[in-house]
């Protein structure tokens, strides 16, 4: 004690302070009006462990293209704060993201409040660890300055939306090109959350509709973890009801631009989105779109509200998800659906908007609309959200096996996300396997997040392949099956093949000049009159093809013994056996 009391004495008199550090942040010093610069995270994440050591642990878990560090804080009342001792412990993780998109900061000064008003009392903390990322895109964070959301209500400054590589991390989960989005795929693999929660802010139109809350699994995936799903959701918007919001279970955005009278459609994101690519995983994603006319302490509040929400659901049910999410990963689908589509039929709803007009624009030329937000009124506009499998693939009984020129990056890429795969010591010969060729190929003339995307139709097709040593083999009988399909088949939208990664492969690389393919197809009629007949039929049937030379020499190129017969071959093969 006298040892103690001699260390306060010489603090005091150094003029030192012992006190617990005050744990606030920018935003409520300036009461909701502004929002703190990156240094405060860092400040705050060893801030809040140094006040809670047993309960909190700030951790680096990469760093971004500009050289900054990203920071997670971890804390659980339960003292498992490494992902192994939540595994002994049986915890459920809860990762919560803030700031992918930097500009919509809310979920970071929501979240350092929710964190400190959780660990002041037990409660939640107690049944699971919560991951908090106050900033995902950390980068885009300090690209700082006023109007970077012209359509936002607060704070007076706010980061960018994209990263400084201008890239949307939001369109990144499956494709993981960002430096951050890899480094969080390491955090996703280290902890294996059960849910995981995307903060944001939306933009739109003008109503009285506060937030929205999407969960997947719900309309997809797995049937136990469709029913999670649901009581997640529905348990998140039943408490920010209580405390007086109006939420949403569907993303606000109308089917007609800027049109309210043509109503919503509810979907199911693809993987390239947050919780479209938890689904993938046999997790709960959960999207949170705070309404960007609310202003910013509003806004602050309620996604405090759902952080507290979201915590209370997972102590209450984690350990039974957890369960649900296990069995999930114990039986790999037999099909897969590849794309879901919603069906046109509506149902009428009663929405919280305000009186509007649409005139043509002045300025534009084109029909406005102007909201009059001293006139709330309900709408009633139509809601499809009857949502159906679309393109439903089978899995491979076995695998694919992607050959050994492309196994270097397409295994780092799976690396990247935990699937499973083995590199095949020695080749095989004519490997009795199924191939994908390309009947119809789309590019996309401009760029979307660096890549010009391709829409791909074939199908695939029973052959004898040879495999080189070095290739790669994916089971299909793994945790993550759907997700290695949703990369692999070639036909998915968000697979590597749609974001171009394997686009050489649909390139002509080898031709014939027309003299020689017109000596060729004289050849070739003389020796087939079945081939004769065929050319004479597509001649009377196909006008375009008719008036196509190029088209018509093609015609005869491609039954030549120089045609590159793996033109238009999808490189990767599905196998009916372990090879």
């Amino acid at each position: 004690m006298r040892a103690l009391l001699t260390t306060l004495a010489l603090a005091a008199a150094a003029g030192h302070s012992l006190a617990a550090p005050p744990l606030t942040t920018q935003a409520e010093r300036s009461g909701f009006v502004q929002t703190g610069r990156y240094d405060e995270v860092a400040q705050l994440c060893r801030d809040f462990a140094r006040a809670h050591p047993a309960q909190v642990r700030c951790e680096r878990f990469g760093t971004t293209p500009q050289g900054r560090p990203m920071w997670a804080l971890v804390a659980s009342q339960s003292g498992a704060l490494t992902p192994a001792a939540a595994r002994r412990a049986g915890l459920p993780v809860t990762l919560v993201q803030g700031g992918i998109h930097a500009g919509e900061i809310d979920g970071k000064d929501a979240g350092f409040l929710a964190l400190r008003e959780q660990l002041a009392r037990p409660g939640a903390l107690r049944h699971q660890v919560l991951v908090f990322v106050p900033v995902f895109n950390v980068d885009g964070h300090e690209r700082f300055g006023p109007w970077h959301r012209p359509n936002q209500r607060g704070p007076e400054q706010m980061g960018w939306r994209t990263t400084a590589q201008n890239l949307n991390l939001n369109r990144d989960y499956v494709k993981a090109d960002a430096p951050e989005m890899q480094a969080m795929l390491g955090l996703v693999r280290a902890w294996d959350p059960l849910v995981m929660v995307d903060l944001h802010a939306t933009d739109g139109a003008q109503f009285e509709h506060d937030i929205a809350i999407m969960v997947e699994p719900v309309h997809a995936g797995d049937a136990a973890l469709r029913e999670a799903g649901r009581a997640w959701r529905d348990g998140v918007i039943d408490a920010l009801a209580a405390q007086g919001g109006l939420p949403l279970p569907f993303y606000p955005s109308f089917v007609e631009m800027d049109n309210p009278a043509s109503g919503f459609r509810d979907g199911v994101p693809t993987p390239r989105f947050s919780q479209g690519y938890f689904l993938l995983r046999n997790r709960l994603g959960m999207l949170v779109e705070t309404h960007s006319w609310r202003p910013y302490p509003h806004r602050v509040r309620q996604t405090r509200q759902t952080i507290d929400a979201v915590l209370d659901q997972v102590a209450r049910h984690g350990r039974d998800w957890l369960r649900r999410a296990h069995a999930a990963d114990a039986r790999p689908p037999a099909e897969v659906a590849l794309t879901w589509r919603t069906r046109p039929e509506a149902r009428e709803i009663e929405f919280r908007g305000y009186a509007y007009t649409r005139t043509p624009s002045e300025v534009s030329g084109a029909l406005m609309t102007r909201y009059d937000e001293t006139r709330p009124e309900v709408w009633r506009v139509p809601l499809r959200d009857r949502i159906e499998p679309d393109l439903v693939r089978a899995a491979p009984r076995a695998g694919y096996l992607v050959p050994a020129e492309h196994a270097a990056w397409v295994g780092e890429k799976l690396a990247q996300h935990g699937v499973r795969f083995e590199r095949l010591a020695r080749g095989r010969t004519a490997l009795p396997v199924q191939v994908w060729r390309a009947s119809a190929v789309k590019r996309d003339a401009a760029s979307t997040e660096g890549h010009h995307r391709m829409a791909l139709a074939g199908q695939w097709a029973a052959e004898a392949r040879d495999l080189p040593a070095g290739s790669l083999f994916v089971p299909a009988q793994q945790p993550l099956a759907a997700l290695a399909m949703h990369l692999l088949e070639p036909d998915a939208p968000d697979s590597l093949a749609s974001w171009g990664r394997f686009a050489p492969a649909f390139e002509p690389k080898e031709y014939m000049e027309p003299y020689v393919a017109e000596q060729v197809a004289r050849e070739q009629l003389a020796a087939s009159p079945a081939l004769r007949e065929a050319f004479a039929t597509r001649l009377r049937d196909d006008a375009r093809f008719a008036a196509d030379p190029q088209a018509r020499l093609d015609f005869f190129y491609r039954r030549a013994p120089s045609w590159d017969e793996r033109f238009n071959l999808y490189p990767v093969l599905r196998t009916d056996q372990r090879p």
